[in-house]
């Protein structure tokens, strides 16, 4: 991933936080034709690993899982908020002209090598706690063992799970940072009066990067 060093976010704890919250994985591997390309709810182990680990399940339809090799790389790709940047906002516009659109965003990388969870016990163990993750929000969470026990067997016999110890985890936030200060004021006050939960939490992350910048 491009990374100048403006961007670069380096802070594990907020990139566990973005995966987290995102966990939607975009998830590219080599395959026997060239790469392959799965879109994937990855539930983030922190303690497993000192990068900590992905894990995931896919259809056993799906021949990705074939097609895994020992010593084959992958990567997965979360993406946070995101907003487009309009150069109205800016002051600078009016000032001197010199301005163009941008679009600003929060990335992580998971970079590992996959592996192929097959055993029926740690299948059960996984979709647990993947549902645990996912249903905490809802005011009566569903349970695994809410569904009856012949079609749970039934569906474990149709998943394969992924297992991604993280090899290396990168991180990008792109929030104006390399914007004049006035212009990343207007950013914050542009964001702040567009509809939008990603919109409102990118003008945060402008926020915050102003806050923390010792620069004029």
């Amino acid at each position: 991933m491009y990374l100048p060093p403006c961007h670069r976010l380096t802070d594990r704890d907020a990139l566990f936080s973005l995966i987290d919250d995102h966990p939607l994985g975009t998830w590219v591997c080599q395959g026997p034709g060239g790469l392959t390309v799965n879109h994937i709810p990855f539930l983030l182990d922190r303690r497993q690993g000192p990068h900590g680990t992905l894990l995931g399940h896919v259809a056993r339809a799906n021949t990705v899982w074939r097609d895994l090799h020992t010593a084959t790389p992958c990567v997965v790709a979360f993406q946070g908020p995101q907003a487009y940047i309009t150069p109205g906002w800016y002051p600078g516009k009016a000032e001197h002209g010199r301005v163009v659109p941008t679009w600003n965003y929060t990335a992580a990388h998971a970079h590992g090598v996959a592996r192929v969870i097959n055993d029926r016990d740690a299948l059960l163990d996984l979709l647990n706690r993947l549902t645990h993750a996912h249903e905490a929000r809802q005011a009566t969470p569903w349970r695994v063992a809410d569904a009856p026990a012949p079609f749970i067997d039934q569906m474990l016999r149709a998943i394969v799970g992924i297992q991604i110890p993280i090899d290396r985890l990168e991180g990008k936030l792109k929030a104006s940072q390399d914007e004049a200060r006035a212009d990343r004021v207007g950013t914050v006050n542009g964001l702040r009066a567009c509809p939008g939960e990603a919109t409102q939490a990118m003008a945060e992350l402008v926020q915050q990067a102003l806050d923390t910048d010792t620069r004029p």
